[in-house]
């Protein structure tokens, strides 16, 4: 669990650690909030475009050797964003460090389905998210500390570290969950049939777009609460780290309280609660901002987005992959694309009315978040066609 808690974090220790930079960053490359926002839209679009590439390797080779390969170029690519000599060679850098950052997290939640489903699977997700969920808690706290001894280049250092330390753990402790016979052998041809499966079942879609629209939201979070908190309240690097650390560690709370509740009420019930929970706060955040409220009621509101993603990710993320074991990889990668596509479409927009507006951010929240919540509320209340079928099959005696 701690492995794969590791990997999992990997993302949000990428995105995070440097988030207390931004200011830095747009100072030494002399590049606007949206030119250093964008070094985030390029790690989100390739982490996202890369799990594709590790899920579908990972169904057809086993869950480690991909793993290690993208682990070992994560580190170079890392090494490369601390050499940057631009704001749009980081930008390239941070591209070639998505796709391999990616293999973690397929290699992540792939190996949960490999061996658990349903509630099991929930819990396991809420289990992993005590890990993960350290991750937003201590990379901005690790990053403003960097940052007094060394500049934004010593975070992507720390980060090379980090990757070279996964690395070795897995390679020592990590077992392989995909045995032999059990592979996808079929080529890219197969690939495609399982990843058009995929597309074509209602109630994936519906969890995968549930997931992805909120956890965009909070990736919109990400990328401008660091202007809003710096540039308009002015806050110390190490002041903004500690309020993301106290969003993180809501995070955690949440999905630990899953992990209990899931015993008794169902994943697909605790999934609407908190979306309707991250729905509640991106209104009030809205109507903060539209008031001219002040730092309080933004905070309070952010918290209640971030906080409730603990109940989101783990439910969303079992019941999406809960159909599907013949294909974990690639689904995993789905919902993973899902995730990071969204974010990296949503993270530019908020910085569009400059570093010092909160509107943009608050818009872009509250439509997510409805969205989040009117996909998984139209799109899985009853069984697809697919999940039907593949029932009729089992029924049968039939194979996946």
């Amino acid at each position: 669990m701690i492995i794969l808690g590791g990997l999992a974090a990997l993302g949000p220790f990428s995105i995070d650690m440097y988030l207390p930079a931004f200011p830095q960053l747009a100072q030494d490359f002399h590049a606007s909030a949206s030119e250093v926002q964008l070094t985030l839209t390029a790690f989100l679009v390739s982490l996202g475009l890369g799990q594709l590439l590790a899920g579908a390797v990972s169904d057809a080779l086993g869950r480690r050797r991909p793993l290690f390969v993208g682990l070992g170029a994560y580190v170079g690519a890392s090494l490369l964003c601390a050499a940057a000599p631009s704001v749009y060679s980081l930008v390239a850098f941070r591209l070639a460090q998505g796709v391999a950052g990616a293999a973690g997290i397929v290699t992540s939640r792939a190996v949960v389905r490999d061996l658990y489903t349903g509630a099991a699977a929930a819990r396991f997700f809420s289990l992993l998210m005590l890990v993960n969920g350290l991750g937003p808690v201590l990379a901005p706290l690790i990053g403003s500390q960097v940052l007094r001894a060394t500049s934004w280049r010593g975070i992507f250092g720390f980060l090379s570290v980090l990757g070279v330390v996964l690395l070795l753990a897995s390679r020592l402790w990590l077992p392989e969950t995909l045995p032999a016979e059990r592979r996808r052998s079929g080529g890219v041809a197969q690939t495609v049939q399982g990843l058009a499966e995929l597309v074509h079942d209602r109630v994936f879609v519906g969890y995968a777009l549930a997931l992805g629209l909120s956890v965009g939201a909070v990736f919109s979070y990400v990328a401008g609460f660091t202007f809003v908190l710096q540039d308009i309240h002015g806050f110390s690097p190490q002041l903004f780290a500690v309020a993301v650390g106290v969003n993180g560690v809501g995070i955690v709370a949440c999905s630990q309280a899953n992990g209990f509740l899931v015993r008794s009420i169902s994943p697909r019930r605790l999934l609407i609660a908190g979306l309707g929970s991250m729905t509640c706060g991106g209104v009030a955040l809205l109507a903060v901002v539209a008031a001219g409220g002040g730092l309080a009621g933004v905070l309070v509101s952010l918290f209640v987005v971030v906080a409730s993603v603990g109940f989101v990710l783990p439910n969303a993320t079992a019941l999406a992959l809960a159909d599907h074991p013949h294909v974990a990889g690639s689904a995993s990668a789905l919902l993973g694309v899902a995730q990071f596509l969204i974010g990296a479409i949503a993270a530019p927009l908020v910085g569009i009315a400059g570093s010092r507006s909160a509107w943009p951010m608050a818009v872009i929240i509250a439509v997510l978040v409805l969205s989040a919540l009117t996909a998984v509320t139209t799109l899985t209340h009853a069984p697809s066609p697919v999940a039907e079928s593949r029932a009729r099959r089992i029924e049968r005696g039939g194979r996946y």
